[in-house]
């Protein structure tokens, strides 16, 4: 893995899960697991490693993470996900992994977690929307699993697809966008090491709600770039179309770099709305690239930030 840094986060300082805790999420997260089949099983309870990238603010308990969600294929109200993504079958999930590669095929969830150091990621999650989260995910690198395929000389470019069940998926027979969710990223931005692949979150298995049983996260960018439930990753030498560029390309630019000073279309992105802060708390300063501009700022070199929302 890539160097580190570190900060003076001690794990004391973290609020316990078990706090946060109620009957419904304790059904919530047996669900989950009754769901993931062998690779969740393996997961769930086993303990990640502590990582030096996280912050040093403290998580949201679990009960905001699992019940406030953008996840359209399940609805588009914020609790539409909690309520209907039970329904999303996860047993047997297997992840292609084609293009520009030199060990291209389709990896079972036991085969991509293989020899895999789970660490436990605290990330700030910003959303387009001007609310935002902190969240304690567990994942591993994605430049991990893109190392061990081979990523060949041509290749400047990862895309990633979505799964599409609409048997399963109740928010897909509307026509927000242009299914099966698409989205990508710069090779270099994929292989940053603040990039991961995410199998769980307060140390279980992902709920479905999240984007079991793997979803991307990527904490500089606006939380619609980290795509969920990923069924598919392609690396290309083009730039891959994603969904909400192609939906509403005025609004929406394909790197979406976390930045206050360049405002959506619509609202000013200078501030953020913390979850879980209670109506009269005061909106906080949204931070360039989300806070991680030391690991992050230097992909952007030469490039007019205002012209790249």
């Amino acid at each position: 893995m890539a160097g580190r840094w570190k900060n003076d986060l001690n794990w004391s300082d973290v609020t316990p899960k078990a706090a946060w805790m109620n009957r419904r999420q304790l059904m919530m997260g047996a669900s989950a697991l009754a769901a993931g089949g062998i690779a969740g099983q393996a997961l769930a309870g086993l303990g990640a490693v502590k990582s030096d990238y996280s912050t040093m603010e403290e998580p949201n308990p679990l009960e905001h993470i699992t019940s406030y969600n953008n996840y359209y294929e399940f609805g588009t109200g914020k609790d539409d996900p909690a309520r209907n993504a039970h329904r999303l079958t996860t047993d047997g999930w297997q992840v292609e992994i084609a293009g520009l590669v030199d060990k291209p095929g389709t990896w079972t969830m036991d085969d991509i977690l293989k020899g895999t150091t789970l660490e436990e990621r605290i990330y700030r999650l910003r959303c387009v929307e001007g609310w935002s989260m902190i969240i304690p995910w567990v994942g591993f690198e994605l430049s991990d699993l893109l190392n061990r395929v081979g990523v060949q000389p041509g290749a400047k470019y990862v895309a990633f697809e979505t799964a599409l069940r609409p048997d399963e998926m109740t928010g897909v027979g509307s026509r927000v966008i242009d299914w099966p969710y698409v989205e990508g990223l710069r090779l270099d931005e994929a292989m940053n090491p603040l990039t991961i692949l995410a199998t769980g979150l307060y140390d279980e298995t992902i709920p479905n709600q999240n984007g079991a049983p793997i979803r991307l996260v990527v904490p500089w960018k606006y939380g619609f770039k980290s795509i969920k439930s990923i069924v598919r990753i392609t690396l290309t030498e083009d730039e891959p179309p994603t969904s909400w560029n192609k939906t509403l390309p005025n609004e929406y630019g394909f790197y979406s770099n976390v930045n206050p000073n360049v405002d959506h279309p619509r609202w000013s992105q200078a501030t953020e709305r913390r979850i879980g802060g209670g109506l009269r708390a005061p909106r906080l300063p949204t931070l360039m690239f989300n806070g991680y501009g030391a690991q992050v700022a230097d992909l952007y070199d030469g490039m007019d930030l205002s012209k790249y929302f």
